[in-house]
């Protein structure tokens, strides 16, 4: 039944008179014409469900005990995507051109793309834009049924049966623009004229939602192709539901900005530095960067040896259960053979508990939490942080503190890291480690390290964990998109190059050049992985062995010290590699899961001042914005935004995190809907 549902045809009987009965119950609630009569009572049985902070057991149960089908499901989401996905901002000139805020705006433009039939979709009041296709205007291939269609063959069979199609039936979704969907367009946020903008297969986890009954409602918006930026060439700018003058945090910005605003129930992320857990925080919600190599990246545009897929959701237990799903080998994706016979014997949703925490010793990554080496705008999420490490120990568990100015892992790395980075490592101090103009040694640069390995006062005190991050992966960019268009086969996108030459850009000069940025990718001739793979399996073996010396099971930490900036302003300065989000870890394998942390009462944010003196600009390089080098702190700002706190683990770790993030949000409780985006007539 569910090949069927995701690929075949004959399931349509019967189907289109349920899903036109509740076309016309939510035409009268999305500014169309009245509710006729005889609709009201299939829409007020609807009515003794919540949809607003539903978690997937509330959904589940609603359905199994008649009180919501899988279709009215679905139309209530559309209800809320109608009345809050529009636009967020005011663009005189267009979506490409320059925008400027809306304070309080009630609208988010968090998700691009929706799974509706065409006349379907008008019929609710969506726009072309909105359309599952840009090239099949007709859109009538009977094996590619929208999320309606979907949803009424799942209550059929649901009727024949009592039984849900698979564990996730009720669970709607939005994926991230950059991961394929066979019935939805995919172009990574970009405004790319393929010839067929829906590629031929899904993305393996994609696969495994259908399978399991969810259904993918929505391709979500993103900084396009994956950037940190809050806006797209095809979807526009997206704004945070917190605070709609500000970013929900890139790169995928809609998928997190969704799930805060309750427009779906979880959706997919994919983070290769922060944009699982930045925009999850930002809008707080869960957000679980996995393991990087237990989940596939098949599918996906520019996947790459940081990148990572996973899930957000309001709750832990939600992200176990999407987790319980898409983990695992895929033959696709060489990277998850490490998978094999590491994940649990048990689902990751049965470590979700409320329960204490005795036992675990949890360390405070100081590094990340030292006022003195930031800014006044770091200084209140650091205290929320705080208060949340002491929920923590009252929950039972062992804190190890270093003390406000301290650093978990300084002794440990001074040990370790030089022999384990080598080269990185002499790289990093040429004063100490001089080269000729070829690159080669002046002097033995492995008496140095030896003598380093003896008395580790002699390593400089710059190697910290602040100090580790991605080193250069010469041509990876490059040689992953275009692998991805030779394996889609587009006739008309077939490269980089085509992406460049053919494509259209959004042109703000608030906001980074994204034609730039391919421009550079493109540049690259040569495919060198090597002090990458260096970095990850250095980092990796320094931070294992640091957490096995002091006994350690998980590691926390702001998930950003910094709240989300105004849309189009400039970025915090990096200070002692503090950027936006910690990222460090996530990118070199670990498990890291977002929690709410709380929120703060005031802010400092950033503006540009021609006469302030010049320090470090935010998105360096080829994207660094004129003006972002002359800038200046103004406040305290009164705002209520949400703050995230990580949680760490050992590679495969996740269902530590799991049982530790759900003991801690079930004592806790600081995960609060915006209030700008309340439930809507009709909803509970």
């Amino acid at each position: 039944m569910t090949s069927q549902i995701r690929h075949g045809s004959r399931y349509l009987r019967g189907v289109l008179s349920g899903v036109m009965m509740c076309l016309v119950i939510v035409a009268g609630l999305c500014g169309g014409a009245p509710m006729p009569a005889q609709a009201r009572p299939m829409f007020e049985s609807a009515t003794h469900f919540k949809l607003e902070e539903a978690r997937i057991e509330d959904i589940q149960s609603a359905i199994k005990s008649r009180r919501i089908t899988t279709v009215q499901l679905v139309h209530m989401y559309l209800v809320r995507i109608r009345a809050y996905n529009g636009t967020c901002v005011k663009q005189p000139d267009g979506i490409l051109g320059p925008v400027t805020t809306v304070a309080h705006a009630g609208q988010i433009n968090a998700l691009a793309t929706l799974n509706l039939r065409p006349a379907t979709r008008k019929s609710l009041g969506f726009d072309e834009r909105k359309a599952r296709s840009m090239t099949d205007p007709a859109d009538d291939n009977p094996a590619m049924p929208d999320a309606l269609e979907i949803a009424a063959e799942q209550d059929r069979q649901f009727a024949k049966t009592g039984k849900l199609v698979g564990p996730l039936q009720g669970v709607v979704m939005a994926v991230k623009d950059q991961y394929d969907t066979f019935d939805m367009r995919t172009t990574a946020g970009a405004d790319a004229p393929y010839a067929n903008d829906r590629p031929p297969h899904d993305a393996t986890f994609v696969s495994r939602l259908r399978e399991a009954g969810a259904i993918i409602l929505a391709k979500s918006n993103l900084g396009e192709y994956a950037s940190a930026v809050p806006r797209s060439s095809f979807g526009g700018t997206f704004c945070n539901p917190y605070d709609t003058e500000r970013s929900p945090r890139g790169s995928s910005s809609g998928s997190g900005s969704s799930v805060g605003a309750n427009l779906v129930t979880c959706a997919i992320a994919e983070e290769t530095g922060s944009s699982i857990r930045g925009p999850a925080s930002a809008n707080n919600a869960v957000g679980l960067a996995p393991t990087q190599e237990l989940m596939s990246r098949y599918g996906m545009m520019g996947a790459g040896i940081n990148t990572r897929v996973g899930p957000i959701c309001r709750n832990v237990e939600d992200v176990a259960k999407i987790l319980d799903v898409i983990a695992g080998y895929d033959p696709r994706d060489e990277l998850t053979v490490f998978s094999i016979g590491r994940k649990p014997s048990q689902p990751y949703a049965s470590s979700a508990s409320t329960g204490r925490l005795d036992g675990l010793r949890i360390g405070v990554v100081r590094e990340y939490m030292n006022k003195k080496l930031f800014s006044l705008a770091d200084a209140e999420t650091i205290d929320i942080v705080d208060r949340a490490i002491g929920d923590l120990h009252k929950l039972g568990a062992t804190i190890v503190d270093p003390g406000p100015e301290g650093a978990l892992f300084q002794g440990c790395i001074k040990r370790y890291g030089p022999q384990v980075q080598a080269r990185i490592f002499t790289s990093q101090f040429p004063e100490l480690f001089p080269v000729d103009v070829r690159g080669r040694p002046i002097g033995d640069h492995i008496a140095k390290l030896v003598d380093m390995a003896a008395d580790p006062a002699l390593v400089p005190d710059k190697i910290t964990l602040r100090d580790f991050g991605p080193v250069q992966a010469e041509g990876e960019g490059k040689y992953m998109l275009d692998r991805y268009l030779r394996e889609r086969g587009d006739a008309n996108i077939k490269s980089n190059t085509d992406l460049i030459e053919k494509s259209v850009f959004h042109q703000d000069p608030q906001f980074p050049d994204r034609r730039l940025a391919r421009q550079n990718t493109d540049r690259s001739m040569e495919l060198d992985m090597s002090d990458r793979m260096l970095r990850r399996f250095a980092i990796q073996q320094i931070v294992l062995q640091c957490m096995a010396e002091q006994k350690l099971d998980a590691l926390v930490y702001p998930t950003s010290n910094l709240p989300p900036a105004k849309l189009g302003q400039p970025p915090e300065p990096p200070v002692n590699g503090r950027t936006d989000v910690w990222s460090m870890l996530g990118q070199q394998g670990f498990p890291v899961m977002t929690v709410p942390a709380g929120f703060t009462s005031v802010v400092y944010d950033r503006v540009r001042d021609p006469s302030a003196p010049p320090s470090p600009a935010g998105g360096g390089g080829f994207e660094r914005i004129p003006g972002n080098d002359r800038t200046r702190l103004v406040g305290p700002v009164a705002a209520k935004l949400p703050v995230g706190m990580d949680i760490a683990g050992r590679p495969f770790g996740e269902p530590l995190l799991i049982r530790i993030g759900s003991a801690y949000t079930g004592a806790t409780h600081h995960r609060t809907p915006p209030p700008d985006f309340g439930a809507l007539p009709g909803e509970l």
